[in-house]
């Protein structure tokens, strides 16, 4: 049994950019909690988040990792996730089991590209948000400065909590003291401005402060935590992994100020994938209602599907549904996660994050329950950002092309932003990540893992076709080959849709002229060509196909021919309506040295980029905001690397399509060696 309750838990992501410090800052907390006795180096590979082997070669996080503190009769549960952009897949997934998201800033760095991005998402998701400056103590930090940068970044409700003193050794609380010395700014100053902020949020403990009376702890408490819960407070704090300073203040201010499960903004479940929304009470006496947050392949434990317990308990033998499944799963062995260990406990109650072993059925994102069949639950999918960069991949051994594909399926389990393509046309694996790094660690965790290697190559661009005006088309199919022949005319028209609307697929037929139980077979055929594209291969889309006219034999007329007639109708009115290719566009951010610019900026505008804007960072560094084509930037990665020798890094996320310029459509539709006389 558990030896607390929900109201005793505490639940955080560690958050950040990468190298603000976080999986150090971990470390100090576990040993300010007495978890262990010394903290952990990255650079000895004794951490306790970063355990994967690759993790310890590469000397930064991966993977999130969860670990568990009992502190004062607390049980804190921290997640510490990648910094690296191309793993933000699993920050953004961590998110989702936690009340606070907790955003560490480097105080030599301060405010960098994924600091931006973090807070962003944690406020839309509605968590309550603290900002930690970590290595408060380094000679080069400007904390004054840092403070300011954060307020006029994230709004003035970015307040200091405690602030360094006796020269960056220790700090000194600003929310229930209101006096002192600092090496900053002034404690009673800042001890009005949190107050002022609180009290905001409820009008009679406002009234009270006012009039200058004692406001009792508890009220104070409820306030702060509906003023984190509202967005109306985001607290700053000190401290210095290094040092351990400042890191039992914070385990202190985590118990008595953070919100609870039963106080934080609660998810929104929903009783069907569009159905009405489900509020979870976190009681251990209602029905199951838990999240799988993340998938782990451990080599000695199996497949781990880690989740966070919104209501209901579970235990040894109880019996769960996964999403809207008819079958139940037992359960067996229900894990505690510290690192990469696995304890064994006998409960989970609302609050809790723990983990099954070896259960197949269960996926990222499943919702457990133990409702009846007819009560099924969901969550509203995380908005990832879609994986752009891509390698086409094939086994390098002959034969362990079942192998790579089971190898690259347990991969994609476990990263939401991984996933795997297979063309069955062009027989090509894609394998599509966040980033060139992304893929070079998943393809090296496969080798160990699995022993599979693979011959990389650069993917066909996921090109598309459209058209640009209205038109029609016209096909009579007719076969007769000694029996009974095939007979189908079809005349339609089409008409191009919205960017984005896909195919829309309609008949006017009156009359008779196509039996109704026969327009389908005109749909059919017309849905091949979506597929196979009318000029250069590539899939159609934003299409209107209406068919108004046709004719049938009432002997001949079959499925088959109307299929043929429909897809070769299609056709012509497509070569009619102005054909044109589409090209995926991306938006790409570019963090470079300040004596870099010129030369990337440069590089972007010579692969068709459109520059969207520069602004300046701090450490002489520069980030360009840009959309370029997809196809533009193959060769990317490798000519940053030498154009900033190595220092330069980069996000890419999907756009929009445009059309390609002319002389790239020709060039497509030439190598295709399909023009407006298609064969096919």
């Amino acid at each position: 049994m558990a030896d607390y309750d929900t109201t005793q838990i505490r639940n955080l992501a560690l958050l950040g950019h990468g190298g603000a410090g976080k999986t150090s800052l971990l470390e100090a907390l576990l040993v300010k909690a007495g978890v262990q006795g010394e903290a952990g180096s990255l650079e000895r590979g004794s951490t306790v988040s970063d355990f994967d082997p690759l993790e310890k070669q590469y000397q930064h996080s991966l993977n999130s990792a969860l670990a568990s503190i009992d502190f004062e009769g607390t049980h804190l549960n921290i997640i510490d996730t990648p910094g690296d952009p191309d793993f933000r897949g699993q920050a953004l997934a961590a998110m989702s089991a936690v009340e606070t998201a907790v955003i560490v800033i480097n105080a030599s760095n301060g405010i960098e590209t994924s600091t931006r991005r973090l807070m962003r998402r944690a406020r839309q998701r509605k968590l309550c948000r603290v900002i930690v400056i970590n290595r408060m103590d380094a000679e080069d930090a400007d904390l004054e400065g840092i403070v300011r940068e954060i307020r006029e970044e994230f709004g003035p409700q970015c307040l200091p909590i405690n602030l360094p003193c006796d020269q960056r050794s220790t700090v000194r609380d600003c929310f229930f003291k209101s006096d002192g010395q600092t090496d900053i700014f002034s404690v009673a100053d800042a001890h009005t401005e949190i107050l002022d902020q609180v009290v905001e949020v409820d009008e009679d403990l406002m009234a009270a402060y006012l009039d200058g009376q004692d406001i009792d702890a508890q009220a104070l408490h409820d306030a702060f935590e509906a003023s984190l819960r509202d967005g109306h407070l985001v607290p700053i704090c000190f401290t210095s992994a290094r040092t351990g300073a400042g890191c039992g203040e914070f385990l202190r201010f985590a118990k008595r100020l953070l919100p609870n499960p039963a106080e934080g903004n609660p998810p929104a479940f929903r009783s069907g994938p569009e159905g009405e929304r489900v509020t979870a009470r976190p009681d251990p006496d209602g029905h199951v209602l838990a999240h799988v947050f993340k998938i782990s392949n451990d080599p000695y434990a199996g497949k781990l599907s880690i989740f966070r317990v919104y209501q209901g308990s579970i235990g040894p033998d109880s019996q769960l549904y996964v999403n809207d499944g008819r079958k139940a799963l037992k359960v067996a062995h229900l894990y505690r996660i510290h690192g990469k260990d696995h304890i064994e406990v006998d409960r989970a109650i609302p609050g809790d994050i723990r983990a099954l072993a070896k259960h197949d059925e269960i996926h990222y994102d499943a919702v457990l329950h133990d409702c009846h069949d007819e009560d099924h639950y969901y969550l509203k999918p995380i908005d990832f950002p879609q994986p752009m960069f891509g390698l086409a991949v094939e086994a390098r051994t002959r034969g362990q092309e079942q192998k790579l594909a089971s190898s690259l399926a347990r991969l994609a389990e476990e990263d939401p932003c991984f996933q795997v393509e297979h063309n069955q046309e062009l027989n090509e694996t894609v394998i599509r990540g966040l980033g060139e790094m992304h893929l070079r660690i998943m393809l090296e965790r496969m080798k160990a893992r699995y022993n599979v290697e693979v011959d990389t190559r650069t993917p066909r661009i996921a090109y598309r076709e459209t058209i640009t005006r209205s038109a029609e088309g016209h096909y009579r199919h007719k076969k007769q080959t000694g029996g009974a022949g095939q007979f189908g005319e079809v005349f339609l028209r089409v008409r191009p849709l919205g960017r984005g609307e896909g195919f829309v697929f309609r008949s006017e037929v009156v009359g008779g002229a196509i039996p109704t139980n026969l327009i389908p077979a005109v749909e059919k055929g017309a849905r091949q060509l979506l597929v196979e594209g009318a000029i250069a291969g590539f899939p159609l889309q934003d299409v209107e196909v209406v068919v108004y006219d046709g004719k049938h034999h009432p002997v001949d007329s079959k499925e088959v021919a109307f299929v043929v007639a429909g897809r070769r109708a299609f056709l012509e009115a497509v070569q009619q309506a102005g054909p044109q290719i589409l090209e995926p566009i991306v938006d790409i951010e570019v963090t470079v040295p300040d004596e870099s610019m010129g030369d990337v900026t440069g590089s972007l505008a010579a692969k068709r980029a459109r520059i969207q804007g520069t602004d300046s960072l701090r450490g002489a560094m520069t980030s360009i905001s840009a959309s370029v084509p997809l196809s533009s930037v193959a060769d990317f990665p490798t000519e940053l690397k030498s154009l900033t020798g190595g220092e330069g890094r980069y996000t890419m996320a999907f756009s929009h399509y445009e059309a390609v310029p002319g002389q790239v459509q020709k060039s497509l539709v030439e190598e295709h060696g399909r023009g407006a006389d298609d064969e096919a």
